[in-house]
């Protein structure tokens, strides 16, 4: 039988894991539609067939920034992108204070992310981008978005860690 408290962060991890699918599927869709401008431009360098647009330069590098930042969110949820292995096999416990360190570490520069990237996106508010004349705002709140996001996956990891080194993990 499931007690009260496990209720709700039971349902919180699925709505993570639905999250995660997401991202995981928007990752998908962004490196699919950033192969059109980067065939166009390529294409376009070396045969006649196809003009040279100038946008898809600027298309290319908005949907860059967008793939690599939906990766580092999924990377950190997965465990894959910030994390080393460089200690000796060891107990659970010391183990998850090891990766509770360098979640710690993640979870500063997330910080840097939400309050820079804040900044970042307020300045760009009222720009637009010179080629494709997109709101500047849209590519810029790419790093709050990013470190919200890994405060989320983090806040599980965290959790999960204490539960381990404390010796409350089911």
């Amino acid at each position: 039988m499931m007690n009260m408290t496990s209720q709700p962060r039971a349902a919180w991890r699925r709505l993570t894991a639905a999250y995660a699918a997401l991202l995981s599927a928007l990752l998908a869709v962004s490196v699919g539609i950033l192969v059109i401008p980067v065939a166009m431009q390529i294409f376009s360098r070396f045969t006649a067939i196809i003009p040279h647009y100038i946008w898809t330069e600027e298309m290319a590098r908005f949907l860059f920034v967008w793939t690599v930042m939906l990766g580092a969110m999924i990377g950190v949820r997965e465990s894959t992108h910030f994390e080393v292995d460089v200690w000796p096999r060891t107990g659970p416990r010391l183990s998850a204070l090891a990766r509770l360190i360098g979640r710690l570490g993640v979870l500063a520069l997330a910080l840097v992310f939400i309050w820079a990237g804040w900044k970042f996106t307020a300045f760009a508010m009222n720009r637009i981008s010179e080629l494709a004349e997109l709101p500047l705002w849209l590519i810029h709140v790419a790093w709050p978005v990013t470190g919200v996001t890994w405060l989320i996956f983090l806040g599980e990891q965290i959790h999960d860690d204490i539960a381990i080194m404390t010796g409350r993990a089911a």
